[in-house]
């Protein structure tokens, strides 16, 4: 869709995890179709790098998603740099994989904030613009929030979680005109997939999936789709489109999970691949690397970061939040 012709030409969207990955993806294709564009996450010269192409079109803010505070002074100079949200796309994310009994109780910890903690924050700081617009907040999702799998406890458990939570938002928030949507996502070619691929368990989780529940899109691809259906204010968005499909059978999967887990893991066990990953992506490396510099709780300044890049003049914040999403790729 061209910019004049996007219903969202000259408003204002919000983007959590927009460093990389998706988020970044989707950043751009809000971006160039004429939309003013928050960028919200880690890694303060990597959004500068995302924001530079679409000059006033786009700014950045260096925020910890799970920090209160800094998501709520964000939200206020969001609303006086930019304007007040239209839209708010909580796609910030992290993941792990591993056996849940010799997983790091931080990482997994960490995991579920992220996903589902810093979604609520993001819901909770934006809310006051998205009712005053009668705006759409846009959760990302995954095939994990309904199919759980073995191996990957913290990145099910969270977005399950945000599915929950979505859907309570959405009841809440019916009789105010704010939309809420959940987006439910299969693999998406992030640097969280590629490093996943690296390590044996994964790779055989992905392996043992039917053929089109394998395959790798496109973040650009995801992306477009995923703004098209913000256009109209989705309930519900699908990527791959059969995905829908699957929400009828939901109930069968933990069955047919746990029936070829218990003949695959002993086979894995036995060949020494059932290690922790840790955290997943170079999104997921930059949250540990900003969360161990963190002195506590309340880091994050939320300031703009106006510099060229960002098409206004100024200084960086510091702090931190998440890159991508399956969350980045999470889907």
């Amino acid at each position: 869709m061209a910019p004049h012709d996007s219903p969202l030409r000259g408003r204002v969207a919000v983007v959590t995890g927009a460093a990389r990955g998706l988020g970044a993806g989707l950043a751009r294709e809000l971006a160039g179709r004429g939309v003013r564009t928050a960028l919200v996450g880690h890694e303060g010269p990597r959004l500068a790098e995302v924001a530079a192409p679409f000059g006033a079109l786009a700014a950045c803010w260096e925020a910890d998603v799970t920090d209160d505070a800094a998501m709520a002074r964000v939200a206020e100079e969001v609303t006086a740099t930019l304007g007040p949200p239209s839209v708010v796309i909580a796609n910030a994310g992290l993941a792990e994989g591993g056996p849940f009994p010799t997983s790091d109780p931080a990482t997994w910890r960490r995991v579920v904030d992220v996903n589902l903690t810093g979604s609520a924050t993001t819901a909770r700081a934006f809310l006051p613009a998205l009712l005053q617009t009668h705006g759409y907040f846009l959760q990302i999702a995954s095939l994990a929030s309904f199919g759980a799998a073995p191996l990957m406890s913290a990145y099910c458990a969270s977005k399950a979680g945000v599915e929950a939570f979505a859907h309570c938002l959405r009841a809440e928030l019916a009789h105010r005109h704010v939309g809420v949507g959940i987006a439910y996502l299969n693999w998406t070619a992030t640097d969280m997939i590629e490093d996943a691929d690296r390590y044996p368990v994964l790779r055989e989780l992905r392996a043992h999936m039917p053929p089109p529940a394998r395959r790798v899109r496109p973040v650009g691809a995801v992306a477009a789709r995923l703004v098209d259906r913000t256009e109209r204010r989705a309930v519900a968005v699908y990527v791959p489109a059969w995905l829908r499909a699957v929400q009828v059978v939901r109930a069968g999967l933990p069955p047919l999970v746990t029936r070829v887990a218990r003949r695959e893991l002993p086979r894995l066990a036995a060949d020494g691949d059932l290690g922790t990953t840790g955290l997943l992506g170079a999104g997921g490396r930059a949250d540990t690397a900003a969360t161990d510099e963190r002195p506590g709780p309340t880091v994050g300044s939320g300031r703009p970061d106006r510099s060229a890049a960002a098409g206004r003049p100024g200084d960086p914040a510091t702090g931190g939040g998440p890159g991508d999403t399956d969350s980045r790729g999470r889907g």
